[in-house]
């Protein structure tokens, strides 16, 4: 059980360690499909006249699976930081102001 004395997580702290877990298991899998696309091409024994059909339809699988996963992670670790601009200290007190609780 948590000690209660514990400080708790700031927002940013917390989508921090979010981003990192999505990047490290969404890396985790990208290495995986990889590696299994390696090993189907060069290590599975393949029939003498060209590819069987089930080992091309797993390659062509595995393929989309890589190309949706380079998106994916692409995208969450580019937009990682887009909607977490720091205001300026100009625009806080501009919402004080709109808030009421500053006056000019």
């Amino acid at each position: 059980m948590a000690s209660k004395n514990k400080e708790r997580l700031s927002q940013e702290d917390i989508k921090a360690r979010l981003m990192f877990l999505i990047g490290a298991v969404l890396s985790f899998v990208f290495l995986i499909v990889t590696l299994g696309i390696t090993y189907a091409l060069i290590f599975v024994t393949q029939p003498i006249g060209g590819q069987a059909p089930n080992d091309a339809a797993f390659i062509d699988l595995l393929k989309t699976l890589a190309i949706f996963l380079t998106g994916s992670l692409g995208g969450v670790l580019a937009s990682n930081g887009l909607k977490d601009k720091t205001k300026s200290d100009y625009e806080k007190s501009i919402e004080r102001r709109l808030g009421g609780s500053d006056t000019p």
